[in-house]
């Protein structure tokens, strides 16, 4: 019954998202002193955010391991001082940072599924110019914002798109190669 109500109210939800979505655009020094490449094969792991005492997702980000490691983290609320943002694009995602990050969603009744997936450095390109393009999100289309640049990706077209954290969770779990890790509670102090 709770869901039909959102379906029957997101109508009326997305006719405001676009307003509430805040450019924010952290200067070219910024962004080279932070950039992080990491070593080994490049891919995409979906983050999805779910409530502990339902499962039902709460927010959807996409971390991008490409010619850089960024985060795609639409209408997230989680800042860094050495993190900086353009447009919802979190830059210098390194292990620890993503721990730190990891470890914020992971608490007051959250956990996180982290999963990955590796992709040819051409795709893994493709998603990072995307989400640098995409500008910022407004409320309650974090989930939407990820599906539309995974369905752009050859091999990720199938994802379509949606709302709902969990079903896009569901539906990247079905990939092939994709690896899963749930944790609930404080995760170890460094992520891959």
């Amino acid at each position: 019954m709770r869901r039909r109500a959102l379906l029957l109210g997101l109508p009326l939800l997305l006719a405001g998202c676009g307003m509430n979505a805040e450019s924010v655009w952290a200067p070219d020094a910024d962004l080279a002193k932070a950039r992080y490449q990491a070593p080994g094969p490049t891919y995409l792991a979906l983050v999805t955010v779910r409530n502990e005492g339902d499962g039902q997702g709460a927010h959807t980000a996409l971390l991008i391991s490409a010619s850089e490691r960024v985060l795609f983290d639409p209408f997230g609320g989680w800042t860094h001082p050495g993190v900086p943002e353009r447009n919802d694009v979190l830059y210098g995602f390194s292990p620890a940072v993503e721990a730190d990050y990891l470890r914020y969603q992971a608490q007051d009744g959250y956990y996180y599924v982290r999963q990955e997936v590796q992709v040819p450095p051409e795709v893994a390109e493709q998603a990072l110019a995307l989400a640098k393009a995409k500008g910022p999100v407004g409320m309650a289309m974090c989930t939407n914002a990820t599906a539309d640049i995974l369905r752009q990706l050859p091999g990720f077209e199938s994802l379509g798109s949606t709302f709902f954290p969990e079903h896009l969770a569901a539906r990247f779990g079905r990939l092939p190669g994709v690896t899963t890790v749930e944790v609930h509670g404080e995760p170890p102090a460094e992520a891959g």
